[in-house]
Formats: structure tokens, sequence, C-alpha cells
């Protein structure tokens, strides 16, 4: 396959899974924007996370809120955090406890009942983030899932489930990504009044 039949392909592939996002996953979308607000407006903190690209994207998001989305959007910080920034705690962790507990001990610390776990994992089999989950049920926290493919481990655990239906994980990345920029989006709507 020759370069730009390669670049056409990638376009088409991700172009393909993105158009069956709006009749799928509409749904979902919203009551996430929903449940995310909801926190917001009772003082609750968002938190992130995910490994490998899915980590940036957490982090991403997270900067969209505290810093802000739109460009021209002046509005207060918003209090999200990517719990997969931390180097100190996340070396420490996976050192004396192991990598699986790296974010399920950041939930046990900080974690409140108005706040909302929000897991990014294109397999849903990710078990740091299985752990997380179960730890922010012990605390009361919602959860928030981004999975891909048939949801893995993760399918019925969160209180919302965004499941991009692919198995490439570079388009479910991708649509991550969108789902997530459309989530700062209906946040900054529906807190500051801003399109």
């Amino acid at each position: 396959m020759d370069h730009k039949s390669l670049i056409q392909t990638q376009i088409e592939d991700s172009i393909a899974v993105k158009q069956k996002l709006l009749p799928l996953l509409l749904p979902s979308i919203e009551s996430a924007g929903k449940l995310l607000t909801e926190s917001l407006k009772q003082d609750g903190l968002l938190y992130f996370c995910g490994n490998g690209g899915s980590s940036c994207d957490a982090s991403h998001i997270a900067a969209e809120l505290v810093v802000r989305y739109k460009s021209g959007n002046e509005r207060k910080a918003i209090p999200a955090l990517a719990l997969n920034s931390d180097q100190a705690v996340l070396t420490a962790c996976s050192n004396d406890y192991g990598y699986e507990y790296v974010f399920q001990r950041q939930v046990q610390a900080f974690g409140k009942p108005k706040d909302v776990f929000v897991g990014l994992t294109t397999s849903g089999n990710s078990q740091n983030i299985v752990l997380a989950v179960e730890e922010a049920r012990k605390i009361g926290m919602k959860v928030v899932l981004f999975l891909g493919g048939d949801g893995g481990k993760l399918k019925g655990k969160g209180d919302v489930e965004i499941i991009v239906p692919s198995k490439v994980t570079a388009r479910i990345q991708e649509c991550h990504i969108l789902i997530g920029h459309i989530l700062c989006s209906i946040i900054e709507k529906e807190l500051f009044g801003l399109d």
C-alpha cells in the first residue's frame, strides 16, 4: 500500500467509526455530561485516568477543564485532576504495592461521594482502572467509563459507559478525545452559559 492509500484508508476508517457514535452513543454522552455537571454544581471533583495513550487523553481532558476548552471562553477553573500525572505517586505505588493499585490508592486518598471517577481504557480490561472503579464504588462516587470494543471487564461497572464501536485502539482513542471535548463543551455551557 502506498502512502496516499494508507492515509486515505486511515482517515476513512476514522470517519466510519465516528459516524456510528451519533446513533449509538448520543444518550450515554449526554448522560455523562449531566452527571459531570451535577457533580461540579455540588462542588465535586472530577478524577480522570488512563494508561498509555489513554493517560494522555485523561490529562488532556482534565487540562481543558482546569484551564479552558475554547479560546475566548473566559471562566473560572473547573476542578479536574488526572491521576496518571503524579510521577512520585505512580512510581512509589508501583514499587511498593504494584502498578495495578496506582489509581485505587489515589481514589482512596482523595475521593468523596460527590466526586466522579472517569476511567479511560480502550480494552476495558486495565486492572488498575478496575480496582479504582471498585474503590470509587466503596466511597459512593459516580463512575463514567470511556471504553471500546465489547467493553471488556468494565462493561456494566459504570454509572455511564461510553463504548466506542471499534476494536482498533487508534480509532477508539480518536473517538475518546472527541467525546472528551464534547463533554467539556457541555460542562462549559451548563456551568457558565458558554458555547
